[in-house]
């Protein structure tokens, strides 16, 4: 499954950027489906900063999908590395459930537009079914779609509602010029 959102935010991608990187836990309120975010590291030099975040979703998850699903679908671990010179970030999310079956990763390039910035946040959702312990084989198949399903359709609304939630932050924090 590819993920694709693009978000547009009214200010200057320096700032932009850094607040999406630096101000992470002051975007928490911002992002209703996110209940929380623990930064475990953060190192870098130079032009680039390395983290690793530990995040808690929040959401209803569907009854189709509560036999095989949990409450460990909505937490992930995000690793992350900022490259200032380029206004990227390339991203990989572990999955607390199914860990060794989900494969999530991608990049978000940050882009002037007339004053604006407009981040492309691009990536993929793999789902391998062999993968997937303590599911009998038979059924691997279709838990891995439901899997797919449920995840995907968080990815994409929670790349946008950061950037609705960056938006608000910095409306708020923030005199334009």
């Amino acid at each position: 499954m590819l993920i694709s959102a693009d978000t547009r935010v009214p200010f200057p991608r320096p700032l932009v950027y850094s607040t999406y990187r630096d101000k992470l836990m002051e975007l928490v309120p911002y992002m209703p489906n996110i209940r929380g975010v623990q930064v475990r590291s953060r190192e870098g030099s130079g032009d680039w900063i390395k983290f690793v975040n530990e995040w808690q979703g929040g959401g209803d998850i569907p009854t189709a999908a509560r036999a095989f699903l949990n409450e460990s679908m909505l937490s992930w671990t995000e690793h992350a590395v900022w490259h200032g010179d380029r206004f990227t970030t390339e991203w990989q999310i572990e999955t607390h459930a199914f860990t060794e079956a989900v494969r999530c990763l991608g990049t978000n390039h940050f882009f002037e537009d007339q004053g604006m910035t407009v981040i492309e946040s691009r990536g993929e959702l793999i789902i391998d079914p062999r993968k997937l312990k303590d599911v009998p084989p038979f059924l691997a198949g279709m838990v891995s779609g439901i899997v797919e399903d449920f995840l995907g359709k968080k990815i994409g609304p929670n790349l946008m509602q950061m950037g609705s939630g960056v938006t608000t932050y910095l409306e708020r924090e923030t005199v334009r010029p």
